[in-house]
């Protein structure tokens, strides 16, 4: 009779975790992608970068929401595309209540809240590899990074975007290093460029509904 008790005990337990699941994505409204689509920062324009933030969610059982990617392009602003906040990540923890708040030094985006969709931990700085790039093309204030978005999220090769450091650390103490959206241009667009200098070509999405 053991045996069934156990089996009945188990199903019991992931009975009671599935929803657990559900509900922490399901509240979910900040992440970053556990993958980029792996062409470089060619993403397919926003519009493919946006799929990209929904496909994501969707998968991790967040879906009936928008979820567009944390990008610049030419006539647009990053901070103008995401919302008006609060935003918390896949645990619950509040990443920025506002879009003031997310682009000052009181938000609290940091390696231990900036979690991917399914709540994982993305490698930073001092993890190998470090995938700590986050692409944004945008100045701090989350405005456009003007020249510094890989053609618009169209280009793969040549061309620079400014990516920011989600962990918030770099190869020195400057407030640029400490930027999670405006640390430095990557050395190229290419999925390899991304690559070698600290990246994988990973968004910020955030859900605006």
């Amino acid at each position: 009779m053991k045996p069934i008790v156990l089996a009945a005990a188990a199903a019991a337990t992931l009975a009671i975790a599935a929803p657990a699941v559900a509900q922490d994505a399901a509240n979910m409204s900040f992440f970053i992608t556990s993958a980029g689509p792996g062409d470089g920062a060619n993403l397919g324009g926003l519009a493919g970068a946006d799929a990209h933030c929904m496909k994501l969610a969707g998968a991790a059982s967040s879906s009936g929401h928008t979820w567009v990617a944390y990008l610049s392009a030419e006539g647009v602003n990053a901070k103008d595309r995401i919302g008006t906040g609060p935003w918390q990540n896949f645990k619950g923890d509040v990443i920025a209540t506002d879009v003031a708040n997310l682009h000052s030094d009181a938000n609290n985006l940091t390696k231990e809240t900036g979690l991917t969709e399914t709540g994982g931990m993305v490698k930073g700085r001092g993890d190998d590899p470090n995938q700590h790039d986050i692409l944004t093309g945008s100045n701090a204030d989350g405005t456009l990074a003007a020249g510094q978005t890989c053609g618009d999220w169209t280009l793969n090769g040549e061309g620079t975007a400014i990516v920011g450091h989600f962990d918030r650390v770099g190869i020195n103490d400057s407030a640029e290093m400490k930027s999670w959206n405006s640390s430095h241009p990557s050395r190229g667009c290419s999925q390899d460029n991304l690559v070698g200098t600290g990246g994988a070509g990973l968004l910020y999405c955030f859900r605006v509904n």
